[in-house]
């Protein structure tokens, strides 16, 4: 097909709502257009790229014997109850119902799903393991869509989901995704770290992320200029400059201390007498319980006194904090 036949509407100056730099480019180049905050419609030229990145995703995933399946957009909330998530999600899962009251929800991601699907038709160790992918639209009613396709509230994902006899064989599989997530960016031209990150509503004790490098980012990347080490800032592991060895021991009996009029852990330090990092405060927060929907349970984190609780960092699905 001709070019001046294709329907490419470019601009020649980009909508004051574009803020980054992708986003500006994609629309003057008539590539997207916005249908409502956080849904764009793609064009024929950046349909053609997403079939291509598509390909590249198939052949890597088949390459080490992933199967790829279509679940569906919509699933009842039996499914999300079951696990919990239902409430867990909050207003990102977009909720309705039927015509029969039965209530669904549009799909943020698949694990109830697939789960369901595999236990239904799977009977034995021995049809296992299994490696099956998807590429599916994706719908999370984010409360601040921005930076164009970045952080929108349509997209398209590959989730992938394997199952396994063992945990041995499972941590096979996923180091085996491991390197071809890193084939897949490196066949984009992308310049990209794998970092750790945590498992949050998705669940698991092991993940990690792909971050690409662009100053357009919003998500910080720690590294560690003496390793490989590098993980997002909710995940990130910091070990003070203090030798246990070297800490003086506390001689004599506890006591309480009055220390009228101080809030933070600078001004108590100054009151006592001692540095900052010789004390510690414990904090109090509450956290949903998901073996008992609607109830609460109080955690007490401990806080170092030259330091702060890295919130996210707490695993909601834990008994305890994480």
């Amino acid at each position: 097909m001709k070019q001046s036949q294709l329907l490419i509407p470019t601009l020649r100056e980009a909508p004051a709502d574009a803020e980054v730099v992708s986003h500006q480019l994609m629309l003057r180049a008539g590539m997207i257009r916005k249908t409502a905050a956080g849904v764009y419609s793609f064009l024929t030229l950046a349909l053609r790229v997403l079939e291509k990145i598509e390909r590249i995703i198939r052949e890597e995933m088949e390459r080490d014997g992933a199967q790829e399946v279509l679940l569906p957009v919509v699933m009842p909330a039996e499914l999300w109850k079951e696990t919990g998530r239902w409430d867990y999600y909050g207003k990102e899962l977009l909720r309705f119902k039927d015509r029969h009251d039965r209530e669904f929800c549009i799909g943020p991601t698949h694990e109830e799903a697939i789960t369901d699907l595999i236990r239904q038709n799977v009977n034995s160790y021995r049809q296992l393991p299994l490696n099956l992918f998807q590429i599916q639209t994706k719908f999370r009613d984010e409360i601040r869509p921005r930076f164009g396709l970045m952080r929108g509230r349509e997209f398209v994902m590959k989730d992938g989901y394997s199952f396994h006899a063992d945990e041995e064989d499972a941590k096979k599989t996923y180091w085996l995704m491991y390197e071809a997530y890193k084939r897949i960016f490196a066949r984009c031209g992308l310049v990209f770290r794998p970092v750790e990150a945590m498992t949050g509503a998705i669940g698991g004790s092991l993940s990690h992320e792909f971050q690409v490098l662009a100053k357009s980012g919003e998500d910080p990347v720690l590294t560690c200029t003496r390793c490989d080490y590098a993980a997002n800032v909710e995940k990130a592991a910091v070990r003070g400059a203090v030798d246990p060895a070297k800490v003086e021991k506390v001689s004599g009996k506890f006591q309480k201390v009055a220390t009228p009029g101080k809030t933070s852990v600078e001004e108590v330090s100054q009151c006592l007498g001692v540095r900052p990092q010789d004390l510690a405060k414990i904090l109090i927060y509450e956290t949903e319980k998901f073996t008992e929907v609607d109830k609460w349970d109080l955690s007490r984190p401990m806080e170092p006194g030259a330091g702060r609780v890295n919130f996210g960092g707490l695993d909601p699905f834990s008994d305890a904090p994480g």
